[in-house]
């Protein structure tokens, strides 16, 4: 998944950056709110992660704009209040959660997943297609008797078929998905784990076709 994180302490983007790549997520960092703006107007998130105290405002301020536009993108504030009533004015405002600093990442890491969880409708973590099983826990797929474990950019760009199978995805669009601004890779790039991704389809049911001159979705095999 993509994410932004709104927050101006240098070390601690730094770690929770590197931590949350190693589970394959793309995160993009934010040190204002001016970057943050910026940085939605041209990338759709599946995340943001707002600290409140920022150099040139309040992340609370960036949150009552953005529900009152009816942007539902999910978002869990970094707080340093750790009162009830400022707890519960976030809450209020639109947060879809929080966590109180300091905090421990695998405490994050956890949030995170329930909130994408409970804003995707789904019990866990599991879904299927044209008999292809995949488990984003364990970063799975099975059909039949055989199982194949996927990377994690293997897994990010399975993720995004799963969402929508049948929709077209422009390479720029799964460019979007994969990688951050701070990484310089071209669209070949999105060939190359297209590539890789169908050898470990295999022989199941499910394919990832080519359109030619648009992108690519995934369909059942004819």
């Amino acid at each position: 998944m993509r994410f932004l994180l709104v927050e101006d302490n240098a070390d601690l983007a730094r770690a929770l950056t590197g931590r949350f790549a190693l589970d394959g997520h793309v995160v993009d960092h934010a040190a204002s709110l001016a970057d943050a703006e910026l940085s939605m107007k041209t990338v759709s998130y599946d995340l943001i992660l707002l600290d409140i105290m920022l150099p040139d405002g309040d992340g609370r301020e960036f949150l009552r704009r953005h529900r009152a536009q009816d942007d539902p993108t999910p978002v869990i504030v970094l707080t340093a209040r750790s009162e009830v009533s400022d707890r519960v004015g976030l809450l209020d405002l639109g947060a879809d959660d929080y966590i109180t600093k300091p905090f421990d990442f695998a405490e994050l890491e956890a949030r995170t997943r329930a909130v994408m969880r409970r804003l995707g409708g789904a019990a866990g973590n599991t879904r299927e297609f044209a008999g292809l099983v995949f488990d984003s826990t364990t970063g799975t797929i099975s059909a039949g008797n055989w199982t194949e474990q996927l990377r994690n950019r293997e897994m990010r760009l399975l993720e995004v078929f799963f969402a929508a199978p049948g929709q077209i995805f422009s390479k720029s669009h799964l460019m979007d998905r994969l990688f951050s601004f701070s990484e310089d890779v071209s669209e070949n790039a999105i060939e190359v784990y297209v590539g890789r991704l169908r050898r470990k389809l295999g022989a199941s049911e499910a394919h990832i076709e080519t359109v030619r001159g648009l992108g690519y979705r995934m369909v059942k095999r004819g």
